[in-house]
């Protein structure tokens, strides 16, 4: 038999491929292999590992200060916003204060002319009654003592009844006291309300006995007061006024609320037909508690009217005014 040679094929396309790819394999390992001394390479990445380590030290670090000052920044803000408050608070305030100084500034001039006037009434009345200045706190002098019934009008005010009740009750007493009799006898309050409402519209009989229940009531007596005493003198003329009747009007106060002297006194004027004492129909004595007169002081604008309308009510209607210099 005769042998058949095989023949031999021509290198594929295929090997020729695996043969490149892994030549170019080997130059890329040789591109990326480090190249150069091994030891200065491990040192070069030490040093770079240090530096990385110190970086994120450092940034750690400004992190936490980062927080902190945060928090100081906020801390600071609400601060901030306190003060600004504060200063809201404290302007508010001043213009509370300067509008206050303002008003006492406009009022200083009227003070002053009404303390004079105080001062004038006083010393003129002082001079009547006392022309010898021997002023020695006695309610009932220089008072006629001619009436055979008698009123009292009394302020019934808070003033009145913190500080100067006692002095009331006293001079309640001296006033009773230079009045041995009368046939009829009222209290009314500077509203024209009565002490005692079973004797309304009706004379209060005299005696001992009546005089001590009108003292130990007054001592307890607290009806409501407006501090004017135009309501209880219109009360008491328009209702106790008869023809032929001797009636005194005793009128106790410390301060006149109202606006306007001038009005109040042509009001009595034209219910009393007082014309400078003459044809009168009661008379009113009037007596004034230094309340609102404190030592060293300017005294109250409204002590100061009320002095002036008690002097021009009891010199028009026949009577007195006396300006009490102390408490006690």
């Amino acid at each position: 038999m005769k042998n058949q040679r095989r023949e031999l094929k021509e290198a594929s396309l295929s090997f020729l491929d695996v043969i490149s790819c892994g030549f170019g394999a080997i130059v890329m390992l040789l591109i990326i292999a480090r190249v150069g001394d091994p030891a200065a390479l491990e040192e070069s990445e030490r040093q770079l590992q240090g530096s990385v380590k110190q970086l994120q030290e450092r940034l750690f670090d400004i992190r936490g200060e980062s927080v902190v000052l945060n928090e100081e920044f906020k801390s600071r803000k609400e601060q901030l916003s306190e003060i600004r408050e504060r200063v809201a608070r404290l302007q508010a305030q001043l213009a509370s204060v300067e509008k206050q100084s303002k008003e006492i500034s406009n009022s200083q001039v009227i003070e002053k002319e009404n303390l004079k006037l105080a001062l004038q009434v006083l010393s003129e009345e002082m001079e009547r009654l006392l022309p010898q200045s021997q002023f020695q706190n006695q309610l009932i002098g220089g008072i006629p003592v001619d009436s055979e019934y008698i009123i009292f009008v009394i302020d019934t005010s808070g003033s009145m009844q913190v500080a100067a009740w006692q002095k009331v009750q006293k001079e309640m007493i001296n006033i009773l006291d230079i009045y041995p009799t009368v046939v009829g006898i009222q209290v009314l309050n500077d509203m024209g309300q009565y002490m005692f409402s079973s004797y309304r519209n009706r004379w209060i009989p005299d005696s001992p006995e009546m005089r001590q229940t009108i003292l130990k009531t007054l001592a307890n007596w607290q009806p409501f007061s407006n501090s004017s005493p135009v309501e209880g003198i219109h009360a008491a003329i328009k209702t106790f006024y008869q023809p032929g009747r001797k009636i005194s009007i005793y009128t106790l106060g410390d301060d006149f609320q109202g606006s306007s002297i001038r009005r109040v006194v042509r009001a009595v004027d034209r219910l009393n037909e007082a014309h400078r004492g003459a044809d009168r129909l009661v008379r009113i004595h009037t007596i004034g508690f230094p309340v609102h007169f404190p030592p060293g002081r300017n005294p109250a604008p409204s002590a100061v009217r009320f002095a002036a309308l008690m002097r021009e009510l009891s010199y028009n209607n026949g009577g007195t005014f006396i300006g009490l210099t102390d408490l006690q």
